[in-house]
């Protein structure tokens, strides 16, 4: 019996000092070789997505005579989150979204936030229409369509906080037009899915914005890069991996990258460096070792939805139809009935359904969360695992659910919707933020946020967006 004690306690050392060596190894460990270049260039972005392509082309404008260096790890531009088929209900201007407008104690309604996303989608609106004109993307057609939003509730509480919603959100000159309705006849006439097949005796109602749109992301991406790569100072590298960074004493940045084809590094110097990597802009703030990067971890979630590509089914819906979350459901449960066009054809998407995975890219590693975890942010995240046990519960419930599960989610917004009419399709990752507040401790951000050092020579863009 004590020999087998010894072996237990023993076994027991063994973990702990493994569990210490894991959490306390560095992540910047390995040494970063000299840059090929004397002369560093300008900028290097990581990432072949929206955001990185984006700032590359308000970069090229402002400053055309820039050495721009884009890295990205996939063979070509927009294949994570950006690609039309692995997000859904963009378009975001917080039209339908009721989680962006929540009831306060006193029955009001907070709009700021709202009314805060709307800005930053004209925003978004007036900088494609420059780029339209300086020919750098085609016809809007091709990535943006008019598409309608509407809010859709059931149950006397939520019908009349959607009527003071609604009221509430007409008095910004941004929402100018949204329509408020209880009557079966006219939320049938906005979208007859939703209706037809549905209880009679059932109250329902719903907002109609007629100004909402769809956008496609990648199409916009794949656009923009293709304007870029038309100047001498802008170099995209497709198959190419950042394996490590380290700041020199001139604040400048060595950025060691791999060519997946050939498994050669090279490093480069560069003056500024961003990280716009979607679900792997964790790791590599952290790989970058500055001292705001111990602030944050990552809590990924995978999403699935059921497609509908049947023209008879796409054809007779051309609205994004949000619902609300089930009472103690986190914001990104939200329902939606969403049109969309996707590779030239409508589409209509129903969901999210939430998937539980390690991996912080579709296209990750199953120990990309695990290799996230130092001693800097391991407390915080268990803090915040037992501080939102509801999230918790629901991604537990996500994974149990089969076929029929979705379909009797599906029936309460497509009422006539059969088993038959969809298949499922899986989405992208996305990495929740937990950060740490000085106020509360860890906490679980929704949302974005830019994370740069103090000099201001490096940026990453973390968490998932809008839209």
């Amino acid at each position: 019996m004590k020999k087998l004690a010894k072996v237990v306690l023993g076994l027991f050392v063994v973990l702990l000092l493994a569990a210490a060596l894991f959490l306390y190894w560095p992540l910047h460990q390995r040494s970063v070789p000299a840059a090929g270049n004397d002369k560093p260039v300008d900028v290097v972005l990581v990432g072949g997505g929206i955001m990185s392509i984006t700032l590359a082309t308000f970069l090229q404008e402002l400053q055309p005579d820039w050495n721009i260096q884009v890295y990205e790890r996939l063979d070509g531009v927009a294949l994570e989150s950006s690609d039309g088929w692995n997000n859904a209900g963009t378009g975001h201007s917080a039209f339908a979204e009721l989680n962006y407008t929540p009831e306060l104690p006193d029955g009001s309604i907070e709009t700021k936030r709202a009314v805060g996303i709307a800005e930053q989608f004209e925003i978004s609106r007036q900088f494609w229409s420059h780029q339209i004109r300086e020919g750098r993307l085609s016809q809007p057609s091709d990535f943006i369509n008019p598409t309608p939003h509407m809010s859709f509730v059931w149950g006397d509480e939520n019908i009349a906080y959607l009527h003071k919603r609604q009221q509430a959100l007409v008095k910004n000159p941004l929402f100018y037009g949204m329509q408020y309705s209880e009557d079966p006849a006219q939320i049938t006439q906005w979208a007859p899915l939703l209706m037809e097949g549905r209880d009679p005796k059932q109250k329902v109602a719903a907002t109609w914005m007629p100004l909402g749109t769809d956008v496609n992301f990648g199409v916009i991406t794949r656009q923009l890069t293709a304007g870029l790569e038309r100047s001498p100072n802008f170099t995209l590298h497709l198959n190419h991996e950042v394996r490590a960074l380290r700041q020199n004493d001139d604040k400048s940045w060595n950025v060691t990258v791999k060519d997946l084809k050939s498994d050669n590094e090279t490093t480069v110097k560069s003056r500024f460096v961003f990280i716009g990597a979607g679900g792997a802009a964790l790791k590599l703030l952290q790989l970058s070792g500055i001292p705001e990067s111990k602030n944050y971890a990552g809590f990924p979630v995978g999403g699935q939805f059921l497609a509908f590509q049947d023209p008879a089914i796409a054809n007779r819906h051309s609205v994004k139809a949000y619902g609300m979350a089930e009472t103690g459901s986190p914001p990104m449960s939200v329902p939606h009935l969403d049109a969309r066009k996707l590779d030239g054809k409508p589409v209509v998407l129903f969901g999210p359904f939430a998937l539980y995975s390690t991996k912080f890219l579709k296209h990750g590693s199953w120990f990309d969360l695990y290799s996230s975890v130092n001693h800097n942010n391991v407390a915080g995240m268990m803090g915040v695992g037992l501080e939102n046990l509801d999230l918790v519960k629901y991604l537990m419930g996500q994974a149990r659910l089969n076929d029929d599960d979705r379909q009797a989610e599906l029936v309460k917004y497509f009422p006539h919707a059969k088993r038959d009419d969809w298949k499922l399709v899986t989405a992208v990752q996305r990495v929740k933020i937990i950060k740490k507040d000085p106020e509360k401790g860890s906490i679980l951000q929704f949302g974005t946020e830019i994370v740069t050092d103090q000099d201001h020579t490096l940026a990453a863009l973390l968490g998932a967006s809008p839209g």
